[in-house]
């Protein structure tokens, strides 16, 4: 007996929620599926299945067993794909990527890489969170700023300018800021950055901003700003259609921090898989391009 015998017939089980679609799904007999189960929880000593004649859902211990059991099956089915020839993505790509960058632009990136493979799904989560790829199973995650994590490999896959800006009735009664240290006299609309860059010749200056309105949504801290609440720091997608209509007015462009970089970071294991080097390519051929086409009407 081998000791993988039953654990394809339990993920299949306990992804469809039924052993008739379990059994149809791995192209075989119920009974076949039923007594592989029963000899798997023997062996396990412990219930991985709830039964009765309406449903079939997973014990706690069965569900502990099901999130080890499909971890290890992904990774071998994706070390045989390594060993192939085929190099066709398929399986699981688990991407992390911030809520804005990647409802607007990575999420329709990634639709389109899954339309063209069959074999591969695609779940991404989006959250500000910095998620730990290694330990939570993650592929890939999109970020910016520094990359320190030895386990990570990190691939510039485009960049994105910040801004500082006003609407002109904020500028009209409290006036233009024409410094840096002239800020601290502003009100200043705080995002998800607790520090603004700026850069004076070789120099970066950081500046903590302070206001009344605080807000981790940059759809929020742009409408603020365009109401007259403040001023912002803000990445182009979000300034530059509001910038387009004169609904805002760039501040401090001499002080203009240089470009950030956007990074693909993906465990150093998983480079090789095909699924994400080539979503790695994708993204460098196709993120830079949709982050400098932003909507041309305020959002």
């Amino acid at each position: 007996m081998s000791g993988w015998d039953g654990i394809d017939e339990f993920l299949s089980v306990a992804t469809t929620g039924s052993f008739t679609k379990g059994a149809r799904a791995l192209g075989m007999s119920t009974t076949h599926v039923s007594r592989a189960i029963m000899a798997l929880e023997r062996r396990v000593a412990a219930q991985l299945f709830h039964r009765t004649t309406r449903n079939v859902r997973l014990t706690d211990t069965g569900q502990a067993f099901y999130e080890r059991c499909a971890r290890i099956a992904q990774e071998r089915d994706e070390a045989i794909a390594l060993i192939s020839e085929r190099s066709e993505p398929q399986g699981e790509l688990r991407v992390t990527c911030s809520t804005t960058m990647g409802e607007r632009f990575v999420a329709p990136i990634l639709r389109r890489f899954a339309g063209q493979h069959p074999r591969l799904s695609v779940s991404i989560d989006l959250s500000n969170r910095v998620v730990d790829l290694a330990s939570e199973g993650y592929d890939l995650a999109i970020r910016t700023g520094t990359v320190t994590d030895p386990r990570l490999i990190a691939t510039r896959v485009a960049s994105r300018t910040l801004y500082t800006c006003a609407a002109p009735s904020y500028l009209n009664s409290a006036g233009r800021p024409d410094r840096i240290e002239a800020l601290a006299d502003h009100a200043c609309i705080v995002g998800t950055a607790a520090t603004w860059h700026f850069r004076q010749g070789d120099r970066e200056i950081l500046h903590r901003p302070r206001g009344r309105f605080r807000c981790n949504s940059g759809h929020a801290v742009i409408e603020a700003c365009v109401a007259g609440f403040g001023i912002c720091q803000l990445p182009d997608f979000y300034i530059l259609p509001y910038l387009k209509h004169g609904m805002v007015e760039l501040l401090l462009e001499e002080a203009q921090p240089e470009d950030e970089p956007i990074w693909a970071v993906y465990p150093q294991r998983r480079h090789l898989l095909p699924k994400v080097a080539q979503a790695v390519e994708l993204l460098q051929r196709e993120l830079g391009r949709a982050m400098n086409r932003p909507s041309a009407q305020p959002l």
